[in-house]
């Protein structure tokens, strides 16, 4: 080591750092600390090992680093090293706050300063800290560069000033394809798909990014066939091939939107892409792979998510984290507790990994697994934070164990959230506990005074317990303000194209097929013992018992379910997604429909899945 010079040893750092060798550069820094090196100039080796933390991703060692340079040898260099990292790696509140230094102690401002600046703001949606930076950008002079603009417009675009995005283009001297393809995400997002494609084809020049847009567009509205087409058309005529990025991209869509369709043929297409490329697993492919787990699973498919987990030849955290979160949306939590020992031999556990365990653990209603794991964060280096309390507080209370949840929540290090408070009062809803449930809707409605969820919930509640008058002078005094019930709205993928329903829906082209389908569907059902569940709803004076059952027979799920029974084969899965938590009379009666009709029907609702077939649900009425 003595041997080595100044210059090679922060050459060594720099490799490190490229090549994301972070034990080797931590060894390099044990190495210097012992060595002759350590009389090297301060500044020189830290600044030296100060960037390769920061390009590592281990921000608190950069951090401490960075605050040991005395800041008349802090080059702009360094600053924006710490931005940029603060902001790869998800510390957006840092960057904003270390801009914000960066201007008070006069720092040089340059065009990646604000570029990474423009970055944060999209991400976080702060408008108000953009427009400042854009004054920034102005007075320094940067908004000459192309990229600058570029991430401005981005910027705007992510917060919804469609006009400012155009402004700025059309006030650009030199036009990029970046520049067209912003305006295009942002069009797209914003004025819709027919826009979007004319801009689209207003484009001179096309790179992969663009086709990715106009197919994620394509995928969030369940346009399957033309998706199909796009890919066709970017892939084979065009000569675009998918990289990782547009890979994982397309996957994260068709994750989003549940189209399995689109995303077999994305997997397809990245095994014919890896066998071209060789045998060696890379980082790239952990992260297609990661990426095809995570699409599987969410599209309703986990034994797809698993045989794709296990052929993997290499695995990372995000991973194994992916494939639990997956896991325990089904319902599956003894697999997860049975896999996590091996995990821990294969990969470190992080947060997120326990927040998976632990939310897999409350679907499953494995109280005593669920503690030992949030007994266990320490033991891994981890302090719980208050993701890993809403888990314990969901398991709790969903197991029935309403006290022991409140207890825990009042214990946490922080007030409780609206997360954490509402998993709590859902809790309270199944097993009855009113007035736990009124302590709790306070606090809610104090966080959240518009939001009805909370309010609906506790006038179903006062019904259940047979308080109608209260519960319709609650319902009344949200009328009054103006304030609406979110409406249920369930999809369904057939013949290559998606179909949304909401309750009571009559604006689909074939209504009258659908509703000759539904009441054949509830008088099979009716006969096979389905009773409807009408212990939820509200009593009106006009209203009578059997309004009541007709209110519950047209929920978005039933004629999703129904149009999928007109429109498909016997015997073939139907596939819903649903906005809302399925409520308890969907839920019997899409027990019996998978019996009486011979049917496997999966629906994704706000919190899981639920796999009915043969009678029962994958849930096991635990949900």
């Amino acid at each position: 080591m003595k041997c080595l010079s100044y210059q090679k040893v922060r050459l060594l750092l720099r490799h490190c750092a490229h090549r994301s060798f972070l034990r080797p550069g931590k060894e390099l820094h044990a190495v210097l600390t012992t060595s002759g090196l350590k009389k090297a100039p301060r500044s020189y080796l830290s600044n030296a090992l100060f960037q390769f933390y920061a390009s590592s991703g281990e921000m608190v060692t950069a951090q401490k680093l960075f605050d040991e340079i005395p800041l008349s040898e802090k080059d702009n260099v360094d600053w924006t090293t710490l931005l940029s990292s603060f902001s790869r790696y998800g510390l957006l509140v840092n960057s904003m706050k270390l801009f914000v230094e960066m201007r008070r102690k006069r720092v040089e401002i340059d065009d990646v300063s604000v570029v990474c600046l423009f970055g944060v703001c999209a991400k976080l949606e702060d408008l108000g800290f953009a427009q400042q930076g854009h004054g920034v950008a102005v007075k320094m002079g940067v908004l000459t560069s192309v990229k600058v603009c570029n991430a401005l417009m981005d910027m705007y675009g992510k917060c919804g000033l469609v006009s400012e995005v155009k402004r700025i283009f059309e006030e650009l001297e030199e036009k990029s394809v970046v520049s067209w393809t912003v305006v295009l995400d942002t069009v797209v997002k914003w004025e819709g798909l027919e826009r979007g494609r004319e801009v689209f084809h207003e484009m001179p020049e096309r790179n992969a990014v663009a086709w990715t847009v106009m197919v994620a567009g394509y995928l969030g509205a369940g346009f399957t066939r033309e998706v199909l087409e796009l890919l066709a058309e970017m892939v084979f005529r065009c000569g675009h091939g998918l990289n990782f990025v547009t890979l994982c991209s397309m996957l994260s869509a068709c994750a989003q939107s549940g189209n399995l369709v689109v995303g077999r043929w994305v997997h397809v297409y990245a095994l014919k892409k890896e066998m071209m490329m060789g045998e060696e697993a890379s980082y790239d492919d952990v992260m297609v792979g990661t990426a095809l787990v995570d699409m599987y699973a969410k599209c309703g498919n986990i034994d797809s998510s698993m045989n794709v987990f296990r052929l993997m030849r290499k695995r990372n955290v995000v991973t194994w984290n992916a494939l639990f979160s997956g896991l325990a949306m089904h319902g599956k939590g003894r697999m997860v507790i049975d896999m996590f020992p091996q995990m821990i031999r294969e990969v470190k556990p992080d947060d997120l990994t326990f927040t998976a365990v632990l939310s897999a653990c409350s679907h499953s209603g494995i109280v005593d697994e669920g503690w030992r794991c949030f007994h266990s964060l320490r033991f891994y280096g981890l302090e719980p934070k208050v993701d890993h309390y809403a888990c314990m507080v969901d398991l709790l209370g969903r197991a029935g164990l309403i006290e022991e949840a409140e207890i825990l929540m009042r214990e946490m290090p922080v007030p409780p959230n609206e997360v954490v408070l509402g998993s709590l009062l859902g809790s309270c809803s199944v097993h009855g506990k009113v007035e736990i449930a009124e302590r709790i809707k306070r606090e809610l409605i104090q966080m959240s005074p518009g939001n009805t969820e909370y309010q609906i919930l506790m006038s179903n509640m006062y019904v259940a317990e047979g308080r109608s008058d209260i519960a319709d002078g609650l319902r009344g005094s949200l009328r009054k303000r103006g304030i609406r019930k979110i409406p249920g709205l369930s999809s369904i993928y057939v013949n290559d194209s998606v179909h949304r329903f909401s309750s009571g829906d009559r604006s689909h082209p074939r209504t009258k097929e659908i509703y000759l389908k539904l009441n054949e569907v509830i008088e099979r059902i009716r006969s096979a013992g389905y009773v409807p569940d009408v212990s939820g709803l509200v009593s009106h004076s006009e209203g009578d018992l059997e309004e009541k059952e007709q209110a519950l027979c047209c929920h978005s799920e039933k004629l999703a379910v129904c149009f999928g029974l007109l429109e498909t084969k016997p015997s073939t899965p139907l596939l819903v997604f649903k906005n809302l938590r399925i409520c308890r009379d969907c839920h019997s009666a899409m027990k019996i429909v998978s019996k009486v009709y011979d049917r496997e029907i999966i629906i994704r609702d706000r919190n899981r899945f639920h796999q009915f077939k043969g009678g029962s649900c994958s849930c096991s009425d635990y949900w």
